[in-house]
């Protein structure tokens, strides 16, 4: 247009526009289940790690505390056992003992060393592992406090069992996770489906040009759009397809979730009966014990028995009332166990 036209002038163009579908094939409402139903299986999912970790926190607390009981034992262990080399010595420099039972007991003293030494190591590494499932920094220490009791609970099988397939957050996730692939076979399908929605267009034009007025022009225009998709390549019939496996998948993986819950929820109940029958049987043993301490004081104070022998009454009990605590421990974690297959217990 050179030539023809001044250069020196405007044009200026106005569009506003507005759209609102009113229906998609079921997309929107189907898309809104499937985000509602997976909030809800990441929500199982988030209770599902939350029962894992405080039954790893109550047996890293639980293996912290017998482990300093464990070092406790072992440490009168060694002291008892130096104090019969010590007696021996004794007793050797008098032609009273053998050089064999002096080797004896030494071969028995460095046993006992290394007992105590991995006694420690392993309240260390309880410790570490403590440290680690609470976030803490490696070098704190924690000093657990407590003792290792139980409360004998009865619990019928079938009953705890259907409780816990009606509690563990795994069953609420699959269930979740199945409602949302039905829900996207939903959304999937409605790509197939008419789709129709009401539009409103504004358009305002103003051109002004050199030594002419200014010149307005405006329209609307208001209209309905149905459509519907004729053919897709077949996309709309692969992605229901795949829907439809994902949903197969889902409910195979919800079927074995509850062998597992209830194959869980066996070994822990079984456990918890073993470790109620073990402590029966060492509570008997500790009677024997209690019964030998008081005869063995009794004739301590008669001048009947040395303060070695008594030494050694006190750490047979001692030992006896540990394996006690390590039999309730093994209850203790039983029960942990059974909480968590409850799916937090009752």
């Amino acid at each position: 247009n050179n030539g023809y036209y001044s250069k020196d002038f405007s044009s200026f163009n106005y569009q506003v526009g507005a759209k609102q579908y009113l229906y998609k094939g079921g997309e929107t409402v189907n898309t809104i289940k499937y985000n509602e139903h997976l909030l809800d299986a990441n929500q199982a999912i988030l209770d599902k790690t939350k029962l894992e970790t405080i039954l790893n926190v109550k047996k890293f607390f639980y293996t912290l505390l017998l482990s300093n009981q464990y070092a406790e034992v072992n440490k009168s262990i060694l002291k008892n056992t130096k104090s019969h080399l010590e007696y021996l010595d004794a007793r050797y420099e008098k032609g009273l003992a053998s050089e064999s039972e002096i080797l004896q007991v030494k071969s028995s003293l460095e046993s006992v060393k290394q007992a105590y030494e991995n006694s420690l190591n392993q309240g260390e590494s309880s410790q570490a592992l403590l440290n680690n499932y609470l976030y803490l920094d490696k070098d704190v220490e924690i000093i657990p406090e407590g003792e290792l009791s139980y409360t004998e609970e009865e619990i019928v099988f079938d009953q705890g069992l259907l409780y816990a397939l009606g509690k563990r957050p795994e069953i609420k996730q699959y269930d979740a996770q199945e409602k949302a692939a039905e829900s996207y076979i939903g959304v999937a399908k409605s790509e197939n489906r008419p789709l129709i929605y009401a539009s409103w267009d504004y358009y305002a034009r103003d051109r002004a040009a050199l030594g002419t007025a200014r010149n307005w022009g405006d329209n609307n225009i208001i209209g309905i759009t149905f459509s519907w998709p004729v053919f897709d390549g077949w996309a709309t019939k692969s992605k229901i397809e795949q829907a439809v496996v994902d949903l197969k998948e889902t409910r195979i993986l919800k079927e074995k979730a509850a062998s597992d819950i209830a194959l869980d929820f066996k070994n822990a109940y079984i456990g918890l009966k073993n470790a109620i029958v073990k402590i029966d049987a060492i509570e008997a043993d500790l009677k024997v014990y209690n019964d030998n301490l008081k005869s063995v004081r009794e004739k301590f104070k008669q001048g009947i028995v040395s303060s070695l022998g008594l030494d050694d009454a006190v750490l047979k009990h001692s030992i006896a009332r540990f394996n006690i605590e390590s039999a309730v421990y093994d209850y203790m974690i039983a029960k942990s166990s059974l909480d968590k297959a409850m799916g937090g217990g009752q």
